[in-house]
């Protein structure tokens, strides 16, 4: 069976991860992402390292772009906007984060794609929004740690210097709201009719991310300073003889379950822990006292003990070990497949499982302009215009 999105025509106009990212989830649920490149490609295709010999793939290109096509065209050459403006006409979904006001320089804003096509779900992605003192920053994720509280929420409990999370956490979670904010319009068309113009800011993502137990000493209008802030109390890093793993002990019965499996009967009688609201508000002395607990015993002894006892636990991985886990290799998590010019890769499937119209990786990334012949003589071009275009470097098509 097709995707859930299958039907659904995505223009793409977006680089580096969070719009990229986001589209990438529309192509594993079916939607045709034509992917559209400058000349030189997208800028990730040569970002950290490059794994093909001809310079085209990176790791975390395939990781953000795979199942799509790619048209690689100079959107500002007057082939380029000729080819925009028939493209749009025939897609359902514009998705681009270029800074603001570059698209209204384009001929590709909003309001005028909008007013003459009332259907087109128009998408906006940008680091702080269109407006206010920082619009003009040029933004990458971690100004976006900075400024959401990710960064201050990561501060080490006895210094209180901020950490940066070290992975692109405000990409990726963008990439997510825009994801389901295009299915949330496209079930809102089928019934108006209308398309509809969405902004997703990674700040503004990200604040909404972190506020249900990151900011709740600040829910509270007047009394900020009532509840502990959650950066006081030590992470759930519990190191083992042999390795680390990590518990949660939030109900009675995980911190009952977790006093028999400790061994010692006096454990469930310290009144510091004898009540959730006890063990929140004690739970640096907590946390230190499991620790001292499960730093007698190995991570397979405790992880016996705790499934026993029906505390949540698990062993803490490494990256390197991810793949080989025996829950991970149980439910298929993993895929391989042939990527051109690179070889046998792997990327996680599609993390929505849909019964009927299922979900899936529709193939590779594409080559730097791998689908623009395919692309202009579906609109129209005949060969001998495209390789006018390709002759004045408006258009980049693959080679062989």
């Amino acid at each position: 069976m097709p995707g859930p999105l299958n039907g659904v025509r995505v223009l793409d106009l977006t680089g580096v991860v969070s719009g990229p990212y986001a589209t990438m989830f529309l192509a594993d649920q079916g939607a045709d992402v034509l992917k559209i490149e400058p000349i030189g490609g997208d800028i990730t295709r040569r970002s950290r390292a490059v794994i093909d010999k001809a310079g085209e793939f990176s790791a975390l290109f395939i990781s953000s772009n795979r199942g799509k096509r790619s048209l690689s065209i100079d959107v500002k050459s007057e082939a380029g906007r000729e080819v925009m403006a028939k493209l749009v006409a025939q897609s359902d979904v514009l998705v681009q984060n270029f800074r603001p006001g570059t698209t209204e320089r384009l001929g590709l804003g909003p309001e005028v794609l909008r007013k003459r096509h009332p259907r087109l779900i128009y998408v906006s992605i940008s680091g702080v929004g269109d407006a206010g003192p920082y619009v003009k920053k040029r933004v990458y994720d971690p100004i976006i740690q900075a400024l959401s509280g990710f960064a201050d929420i990561q501060s080490q409990a006895v210094t209180n210097r901020p950490q940066m999370i070290r992975t692109i956490v405000c990409d990726k979670t963008t990439a997510v709201f825009t994801a389901q904010a295009v299915s949330s319009a496209l079930y809102a068309r089928e019934k108006t009719g209308q398309g509809d113009h969405i902004q997703v800011a990674m700040l503004d993502t990200m604040i909404s991310y972190l506020w249900p137990e990151g900011m709740m000493q600040y829910t509270v209008v007047g009394a900020e300073a009532t509840t502990m802030d959650p950066n006081d109390r030590p992470d759930l890093v519990f190191q083992t003889q042999d390795g680390y793993i990590t518990c949660g002990t939030i109900s009675d019965s995980e911190w009952q379950g977790f006093c028999k499996a400790s061994g010692d009967p006096e454990l469930d009688k310290d009144e510091r822990f004898a009540t959730p609201g006890a063990r929140f508000v004690n739970a640096t002395a907590r946390i230190n006292k499991m620790q001292e607990y499960i730093a007698q015993r190995t991570t397979a002894e405790w992880l016996e003990r705790l499934d026993a006892a029906d505390v949540p636990c698990s062993p803490i991985l490494r990256r390197g070990e991810i793949i080989q886990n025996e829950q991970v290799v149980a439910r298929g998590l993993i895929e391989e497949f042939e990527q051109p010019t690179v070889g046998r890769v792997r990327q996680p499937k599609p993390a929505a499982i849909f019964e009927v119209n299922k979900a899936a990786i529709g193939g590779p990334a594409p080559r730097v302009g791998e689908h623009s012949r395919a692309v202009l003589r579906d609109l129209g071009y005949s060969d001998n215009a495209i390789d006018t275009m390709i002759a004045d470097k408006a258009v980049r098509a693959a080679s062989n």
